[in-house]
């Protein structure tokens, strides 16, 4: 009995003790509720302020909230909105990236990737891990489409979609200031029909004006960045074809329409269109206007592997071997430290230009390449550069030019007025706007100088070339002289006797000269000068005594002749 009476005694004391868990439970739940709620209302307060030095302070409380309750929903609006009037725009994709359309697909490759990759203790430990998933039913449950469809027919009923739609307008936004066009178009698409959707569900129910949770500023905003952004997509879409066909000027102006226009376009969307736009110049020999766009892509993203390799590549095609080398060695770090994070650079939403798997592959190619240039500098050639294709002019080409290919040259990349280029560019963070400044002056004051330096040294052989066709020129101009000269003597000489008038006889004058004599007689035509020297040599010549002496000195005849003329008539 006294056995009985304790434990009855005790099981009172165990309920009680249960039931006073509960309430404390009960009571920490509601005390947390209530701050989360306080923190909100605090946070939407000092948002209605629309005063920007509020919104750190809001979203200080609305992280507090958070960490109590990590899955309120209007907690987690409210601080994707707040990022976004921040333009924190990475910080608004992190949170909601699992929505982003591109994120699914990438992931399913890199799971498929990754599953290639691994070894077979990783596979082993797989069907461990599988076998013991099997074993627990409770934990493995097959996708059901039946299931899906009922919740969602249920929530389009009941109004569920209104909770959740501000995410696809909120992360459409921060997809398009990031680049992301085409994820941020089918989100802002989406969210703007179910913002459409809900206000005429709402206008059919109620015969009172309800209006939508969106307001029509922000659908007017919507509407006006879908538009953009479709123009965007239209327009490289347009030099994308162009380029695949093959009308690389056209692909030219189609890219530069893009890139010099008047509205700013996101950060990554114009690093992509840079790489094509000089790729599309590299086709056409404007190379020095192709490492510009390369230098201008980096700028944006020093890690982007399309515009380091098309660099590269330029640099080797004009003989600047050490530069070439330098972005390879920088590719190189790149590939390895994906092999060894195995994950791409970047965060996950990222758009990525070589795939996972791709990733040793090209990494063998690139070590290869790299040990072909550092034996082609250990063998000397690394001062080689061909600055004709640099300048994209042909060997042999004149001053006028070279100066009109220098002229254009140093407008359009002349450091001052060449960061232009960022005012025009909408950058993801306003924070990198320092870093994208000094990188683009450094890349720009190089090229600058390496066009300098192939200006001078094209300009010394220029005037090399000018200067031996000169000699050319005056050593052909005598020669057609002495030819001409020859060839009147010639013809002269060929000339008949009978076909000129008899001279008229006038007493000769002979004149000493060594040990011959040399006689003259005025004739009508001209003067016939008959020298005596060793054997007969004799020659008709006309009146001016200085040819006569020139040909004297051609004809071998160079010592001194004293000549005397008497009774010369005109």
């Amino acid at each position: 009995m006294v056995e009985h009476h304790s434990a009855a005694a005790v099981m009172p004391v165990f309920s009680q003790a249960t039931v006073a868990g509960v309430g404390e439970r009960k009571h920490w739940w509601h005390s947390n509720r209530k701050v989360v709620e306080k923190y909100i209302r605090e946070a939407r307060v000092l948002l209605a302020t629309r005063d920007p030095t509020q919104t750190n302070p809001a979203l200080s409380l609305l992280d507090a909230a958070l960490v109590l309750s990590p899955r309120f929903e209007l907690a987690l609006e409210l601080k994707a909105r707040c990022l976004l009037s921040m333009r924190r725009f990475k910080e608004v994709a992190d949170m909601l990236q699992e929505y982003i359309p591109s994120y699914e697909v990438a992931a399913a490759e890199e799971d498929s990737s990754g599953s290639s990759t691994e070894g077979s203790g990783h596979s082993r430990e797989r069907v461990r891990l599988l076998g013991e998933m099997e074993e627990e039913e409770k934990g493995f449950r097959c996708f059901s489409v039946g299931e899906l469809k009922k919740k969602f027919l249920a929530g389009i009923n009941k109004g569920c979609d209104r909770e959740g739609q501000w995410r696809y307008l909120v992360l459409g936004q921060a997809c398009c200031h990031l680049g992301l066009m085409e994820d941020a178009m089918l989100l802002l698409q989406t969210g703007k029909r179910l913002a459409a959707a809900d206000f005429r569900r709402q206008s059919t129910r109620s015969s009172d004006d309800i209006f939508s949770a969106v307001s029509a500023s922000e659908l007017d905003s919507i509407s006006q960045l879908l538009s953009q952004i479709k123009l965007l997509l239209r327009r490289r879409g347009a030099a994308l074809a162009a380029l695949d066909a093959g009308l690389h000027s056209e692909s030219i102006r189609h890219f530069s329409k893009i890139l010099d226009g008047r509205r700013p376009a996101p950060q990554a969307f114009l690093a992509e269109c840079y790489l094509h736009r000089g790729n599309a110049y590299r086709a056409v020999g404007r190379v020095a206007d192709s490492l510009a766009d390369c230098n201008r892509a980096l700028a944006f993203d020093p890690s982007f592997v399309g515009a380091l390799e098309a660099r590269a590549s330029l640099f080797e095609m004009i003989g600047c071997i050490a530069d070439s080398l330098h972005d390879l060695e920088h590719l190189k770090l790149l590939y390895n430290s994906v092999l060894r994070d195995r994950k791409l650079p970047g965060p996950g939403w990222k758009r990525q230009p070589v795939g996972y798997g791709e990733v040793s592959g090209k990494l063998r190619v690139l070590t290869g390449k790299i040990q072909e240039l550092k034996q082609r500098i250990a063998s000397g050639d690394k001062g080689n550069v061909d600055y004709y294709k640099l300048f994209g002019l042909t060997r042999g080409c004149s001053r006028f030019e070279l100066e009109r290919a220098h002229l254009l040259l140093v407008i359009r990349h002349k450091p001052d007025k060449a960061l232009g280029f960022i005012a025009r560019c909408e950058l993801a963070d306003e924070g990198d706007h320092d870093s994208v400044r000094d990188r683009a002056r450094l890349s720009t004051l190089l090229l600058y100088r390496l066009i300098q330096k192939g200006h001078n040294v094209l300009l010394g052989i220029v005037t090399e070339e000018e200067a031996t066709e000169e000699e050319r020129k005056k050593v052909a101009r005598a020669m057609q002289g002495t030819a001409a000269i020859v060839t009147c003597q010639k013809q002269q000489f060929t000339k008949e006797p009978e076909s000129r008038p008899k001279p008229a006889q006038v007493p000769r004058m002979p004149v000493q000269a060594g040990s011959g004599h040399v006689q003259a007689q005025e004739t009508n035509a001209g003067s016939r000068l008959v020298i005596h020297h060793g054997s007969a040599f004799q020659g008709v010549f006309c009146r001016d005594l200085t040819v006569v002496g020139s040909l004297l000195s051609q004809a071998g005849f160079n010592r001194p002749l004293s000549v005397k003329y008497e009774a010369l008539t005109c």
